[in-house]
């Protein structure tokens, strides 16, 4: 049984997903991005957690967008701009901007999962 996807799926179909649904699956990716980078660094997994929840939280997305949008194609620009589009649902802590950009951030990460594992690699090398 195959539970994680063995091939890309072109970008055209990907840019079909709404920005919500890649920024849900991004935000799976990259969190499980940041416990394999703890897992062995991390004395225990109460420190992991803490530390995976800082890098992982809305305003630490939000500033890790920052730093690689510089370095994004058109495509990926075109992503983060459709993303940015998704209004915060009340309530949310950091105001709409930080919501914006970190929702962006995961929609970005969402994509590239689909679509080029080569890519995904080197944006997520640009965050450490």
């Amino acid at each position: 049984m195959t539970y994680f996807r063995k091939q890309s799926i072109p970008s055209s179909e990907a840019k079909l997903i709404p920005p919500r649904q890649l920024a849900h699956l991004g935000d799976a990716v990259f969190a499980l991005f940041e416990r394999e980078r703890e897992i062995l660094s991390s004395i225990n997994v109460k420190q992991m957690h803490e530390r995976v929840a800082a890098r992982s939280s809305a305003t630490a997305q939000a500033e890790l967008l920052e730093k690689i949008l510089p370095k994004l194609s058109e495509e990926e620009q075109d992503i983060v701009r459709r993303a940015r589009n998704i209004k915060a649902p009340s309530g949310r802590s950091g105001g709409q901007l930080i919501y914006r950009n970190s929702t962006s951030f995961e929609a970005l990460i969402g994509y590239l999962y689909l679509t080029s594992e080569e890519r995904l690699a080197e944006l997520l090398a640009m965050t450490i």
